[in-house]
């Protein structure tokens, strides 16, 4: 049966759960870091290349996302309540439909990505690399999914040990892998920014396949069989209802993230290699508030399916507390160090001078990031996905794109306004969760 995350100490089972999934999040970050990392050995062309190419896989990872939350949320409900014939019928609908719409997804990019970067405006050596990049990346679409629904559905069970021993492999064997196919070492030809892509692909099918036979091979909490299956319209539905939202959001986000860049990309391929670079140290930088974030959603799931909402708030509250402890010291260290961090992908001096600016900036909000990610992932964890998607439309659209523009191009601040109108958005997203959480709402929330 597994541990009970709904009984005993709210705090050992925050850290229970919690480290594992640091571990995962930070070996699923790993890869386009290390791929980051040699790309810079070929110049701030590739990272550039990289970098906006890997902005728009995210626009489709946004789309499956929705999916996997609202898998998350049904699942971690259905494990609260004790009903675990439920949570396999959830998984089995979200399988099939992660595969087909991974296979529609798959097909639009792969004919439109270079279409695509043209809208960036980037460089033609800029946009070649990038859409080598893409075109590899949406391909392997289906082995990423499956990998990423398997650790979705195992983590919202309670299980979040297996996610962990997945990444541990299949992040090994990508960074083992990755400068062979990019450099053509040994055997291997040189494929660069393919070969980055390609590694990508192999090793996420090897992670989508442990976890699959995870699932099946009952090596979990959670195990998945497709015996009697059938099509559950009204539980596809449900999924959909609870996901779309999230998925809304992700889109949302990434779809300003890109009109971002392309406020960047008039002022050169140094600053669009340093925002790029930006992007992915803020990953590490706030990996440990997205894994208190995660496990809190999955414990306030199951803690409002075991009827325990008081359980859920004080779970949350905790965590927000935790996390915005690691955040105070991440800007302590990055306000010293910023420019040796920076050197450790590229040491072209107008990309560090940009990206150690970037990142002095960014510390604004580090400072309330833990409300940010703890309260958005702990509502999407009880299937309250309309307030998430709402409030990062209004502070995206309304306050970080126009922002951005004012500041950037009709002010003296030049690049460095798009990331003070990130900073600025992601302040007013805090404090409207925060409020938002308090009035307790999301306590009458069904899925």
């Amino acid at each position: 049966m597994g541990r009970d995350w709904t009984k005993g100490s709210i705090l050992g089972n925050l850290l229970g759960l919690s480290w594992p999934i640091m571990i995962s999040q930070s070996m699923n970050m790993f890869g386009p870091t290390i791929d980051m990392f040699w790309m810079g050995r070929l110049g701030s062309s590739a990272m550039a290349g990289v970098g906006v190419a890997s902005m728009i896989v995210m626009v489709v990872n946004a789309i499956k996302q929705g999916i996997f939350t609202g898998t998350r949320a049904m699942i971690a409900r259905s494990i609260g309540a004790g009903d675990e014939e439920s949570a396999n019928l959830v998984a089995q609908q979200a399988l099939v439909v992660t595969v087909v719409i991974s296979i529609v997804l798959a097909g639009i990019g792969i004919f439109l990505s270079e279409d695509i970067l043209r809208l960036f405006g980037v460089a033609p050596d800029v946009l070649s690399i990038g859409a080598a990049y893409i075109r590899i990346q949406f391909l392997g679409s289906i082995t990423m999914s499956l990998r990423m629904l398997s650790e979705s559905a195992m983590q919202a069970s309670g299980d979040s040990i297996s996610p962990m021993r997945i990444a541990l492999i299949f992040r090994f064997v990508h960074v083992v892998l990755d400068p062979f196919l990019i450099f053509g070492w040994w055997i291997f030809p040189r494929m660069e920014a393919s070969g980055a892509a390609l590694t990508n692909i192999i090793s996420q099918g090897l992670g989508g396949t442990i976890g699959l036979w995870f699932l099946f091979g009952g090596q979990t909490r959670l195990r998945l069989t497709l015996r009697n299956f059938r099509f559950d319209w009204n539980m596809i539905y449900r999924m959909v209802r609870v996901g779309l939202p999230a998925s809304v959001n992700g889109m949302e986000r990434t779809f300003a993230n890109l009109i971002l860049m392309k406020f960047v990309v008039p002022f050169g391929t140094a600053a669009v290699a340093a925002h790029s670079l930006q992007d992915r140290a803020d990953q590490f930088v706030r990996l440990p508030v997205q894994g208190f974030g995660q496990a809190t959603g999955v414990l306030a799931g199951q803690n409002l399916g075991a009827k325990q909402p008081d359980r859920a708030a004080k779970t949350a509250w905790l965590s927000i507390g935790i996390a915005s402890g690691f955040m105070v010291i991440a800007s302590v260290l990055i306000w010293f160090w910023a420019e040796y961090l920076v050197l450790i992908f590229n040491n072209e001096p107008e990309l560090v001078k940009i990206a150690a600016t970037f990142m002095r900036i960014e510390i604004v909000s580090y400072l309330l990031f833990g409300f940010n990610m703890v309260l958005m992932n702990t509502l999407n964890g009880l299937g309250d996905t309309m307030v998430p998607m709402i409030t990062t439309l209004a502070t995206m659209w309304l306050v970080q794109v126009p922002l951005a523009y004012l500041l950037s191009q009709q002010s003296g601040i030049g690049v460095y306004g798009v990331r003070w109108a990130i900073v600025t958005a992601m302040v007013m997203r805090a404090l409207i969760f925060t409020a938002y959480f308090r009035t307790g709402q999301w306590k009458h929330r069904r899925v």
